[in-house]
């Protein structure tokens, strides 16, 4: 099993958060939306196995080291909108019971090179959410906590660019 693509750097905890709607509303979309980790994680899982399906064993175990990082962040989120006052359920903004997320935001290209395409276009829209919400969070702890897993989101932006050139179709 691959190991998560993540910078060598801690990750904030959530320890002595309070409750802050403010800030779970900020945060929210990150955790269960058609641009959440959930929503990477289940498209990465896709890609790599239709990578290693088509022998490019080494770049769907790449594409596995980003699900995993993207599983952490989602796990941290999760954590996160929970000491901000809300149960983790998977809708853009818990704890309404509506909204639910939907594979139907997986993108489920059938070439190789268009879900490299897809997974890079992904990565550029979740920096650029988590700059949006660095931007409006007031919550010091919960910022630290987004600008890490950014920092992880901008490696794995780099490594996809970097495969897509790289890759023969």
């Amino acid at each position: 099993m691959p190991k998560p693509l993540i910078v060598d750097e801690s990750y904030p905890t959530t320890d002595g958060i309070c409750h802050d709607a403010f800030s779970l509303r900020i945060i929210s979309p990150a955790y269960a939306s058609a641009e959440s980790e959930l929503n990477a994680i289940l498209q990465y899982v896709y890609h790599s196995v239709l990578f290693d399906k088509n022998g490019h064993s080494d770049i769907a175990d790449e594409i596995m080291s980003i699900a995993i990082a993207e599983m952490h962040h989602l796990e941290l989120l999760g954590k996160t909108i929970y000491a901000l006052g809300a149960a983790p359920v998977y809708t853009q903004f818990p704890p309404c019971s509506f909204n639910y997320y939907s594979t139907k935001y997986v993108a489920y290209s059938r070439t190789l090179k268009n879900m490299l395409e897809d997974d890079v276009i992904g990565e550029r829209r979740a920096i650029a959410g988590y700059k949006k919400m660095l931007k409006c969070l007031k919550n010091e702890q919960v910022s630290a906590i987004i600008s890490r897993i950014l920092k992880d989101e901008l490696l794995h932006l780099e490594k996809l660019e970097s495969i897509l050139c790289g890759f023969n179709y």
